[in-house]
């Protein structure tokens, strides 16, 4: 069975997520379905068959969630080896060579991915390139356009 890896955060927001579907999410769609069968003629209910296509979604995503959560392998960054590596779950500052530009990640794992916060999965090219790699090294990202090359400026463990 494959691990997943994942920070604390992104395991407490997933944990969150499945409560919310099982407390909040799955009661409520229960009643919506009681609701459209009270309306009576289900072939031709609408609100009915919306219910039922949420329930489907709900319970698919607690059964997905669920099985992540039973392969995931929490990596707490505080408390690792803090020598100036990227590794899973460090906060990377980085600087185009080409432009000056600087710019920051954190390295995650997908399911926690969200490139408008900044964190990149561990799978990606970006993260892949910088993986292993220390404080002031110079690392070459393969991107479609060809190749960026930037320098590590600072490494976190937050």
């Amino acid at each position: 069975m494959e691990r997943i890896p994942m920070t604390v955060s992104g395991a407490k927001a997933l944990e969150a997520e499945l409560l919310k579907l099982k407390d909040v999410d799955r009661p409520r769609i229960v009643e919506d379905i009681a609701t459209a069968r009270a309306h009576g003629d289900l072939k031709e209910n609408a609100e009915y068959h919306a219910a039922k296509e949420e329930q489907s979604f709900c319970e698919g995503r607690i059964k997905e969630i669920e099985s992540k959560l039973s392969r995931m392998q929490v990596i707490d960054v505080a408390k690792l080896n803090q020598d100036g590596r990227c590794v899973f779950g460090t906060t990377i500052t980085l600087m185009n060579i080409k432009d000056d530009s600087e710019i920051t990640y954190q390295i995650v794992g997908e399911d926690e991915a969200d490139i408008a916060l900044n964190k990149i999965s561990c799978h990606s090219p970006i993260a892949s390139a910088l993986m292993g790699n220390e404080e002031g090294e110079e690392v070459t990202v393969k991107v479609p356009a060809g190749s960026v090359v930037y320098e590590i400026l600072e490494v976190q463990y937050i």
